[in-house]
């Protein structure tokens, strides 16, 4: 079978290798798409933590179940997706109902090898049915599901000013189900083009541009002096993650979806006067992918929307690089398996 490798940074290499046998409690996936997140492109860079080479990068997928394996409720050929946080079961997390932050985790593509082949086995319990949904609606999940999460996450009430930090393809499910969730949504970038694409096609009620617009100036002028309850970062990026604790209201809430390897500061009288929350959002859970599934069936969510580019499996080696330049305008690059 072809499976695509990451030997290094900046190298991908189309190999053959061995298709391999599903053992016990583990199924096999015949892969049809794989949508290319942040993860990826940063292990590609060489800035991901939690990260080694070499690797088979991919975790937003989709395909055929070709080996269920006797899969409770599964059956082969039918088109399914999965939870890509494999889970240890027995830790604190797990057992307090988070196997999205096991002490153990094991993210396909990350820890373990991914997607990017022709067949992948996964554990039995980490399947989704497709519940009628197609290859590209199933790719979608996952990363939609960490926007979902995080709304949860923040307990975004209807009404509340929820500011998301980064118009990236996590930035995007952020937006989406914080507005099904209520949320009057404003969102800050500095790529023009993204911010467009959040007032054309997901109808956000706000956009600034961090590069032309004092942020914190049109922050008070939206809210009326309040500030956003919500603060989601989405970026990653040191600079606006630090920046960004001064955005938060008094009694506000500020949520790092966003991962980068330093250390993050921030005035301490200036948090604490606000009796503010600071909490992280890690991956997501059943209960999140059930929500987006659901909300894909409902039209709440267009999945049409996120897919700007297309690349054929054999031809990825070559332009994985391209979707790295911000003046290609990539929104969500889907990876398509014959």
């Amino acid at each position: 079978m072809r499976t695509i490798v990451c030997g290094e940074p900046g190298r991908l290499t189309l190999q053959d290798t061995q298709r391999p046998a599903p053992g016990e409690g583990y199924v096999q996936i015949r892969i049809r798409r794989v949508g290319v997140c942040g993860t990826d492109l940063h292990a590609f860079e060489g800035t991901q933590p939690y990260f080694n080479y070499p690797r088979v990068l991919g975790h937003e997928l989709s395909g055929d179940l070709v080996e269920s394996n006797g899969a409770a409720g599964f059956s082969n050929g039918e088109i399914v997706t999965f939870i890509p946080y494999f889970n240890c079961g027995v830790c604190i997390a797990c057992r307090s109902g988070k196997p999205n932050c096991c002490v153990k985790m094991n993210v396909c593509g990350v820890h373990v090898d991914g997607g990017m082949t022709e067949y992948l086995n996964v554990p039995a319990y980490a399947l989704v049915h497709g519940d009628g949904l197609g290859y590209d609606d199933l790719a979608l999940v996952e990363p939609l599901a960490i926007g979902a999460h995080s709304i949860r996450r923040a307990d975004v009430k209807p009404g509340e000013f929820v500011l998301v930090i980064g118009a990236g393809p996590i930035g995007l499910g952020v937006m989406e189900f914080a507005r099904i969730a209520g949320g009057k949504v404003i969102v800050v970038d500095i790529n023009a083009q993204r911010l467009a694409f959040c007032k054309e096609k997901l109808k956000v009620d706000r956009v600034i541009d961090a590069s032309r617009e004092n942020v914190v100036e049109q922050l008070a002028i939206i809210t009326n002096g309040d500030m956003p309850a919500v603060v989601i970062d989405a970026t990653g990026n040191l600079k606006a993650i630090n920046n960004s604790f001064q955005y938060i209201a008094h009694g506000g809430r500020y949520i790092l979806v966003g991962l980068q390897k330093e250390d993050i500061s921030f005035s301490h009288p200036e948090f604490h006067k606000r009796e503010a929350t600071l909490m992280s959002s890690r991956n997501a859970t059943r209960e999140d992918f059930d929500h987006v599934i659901a909300a894909m069936k409902k039209g709440w969510v267009q999945p049409a929307n996120y897919i700007s580019h297309r690349i054929a499996f054999e031809k990825v080696a070559a332009e994985f690089e391209s979707l790295l330049d911000p003046s290609n305008g990539v929104i969500k690059a889907m990876i398509e398996l014959d």
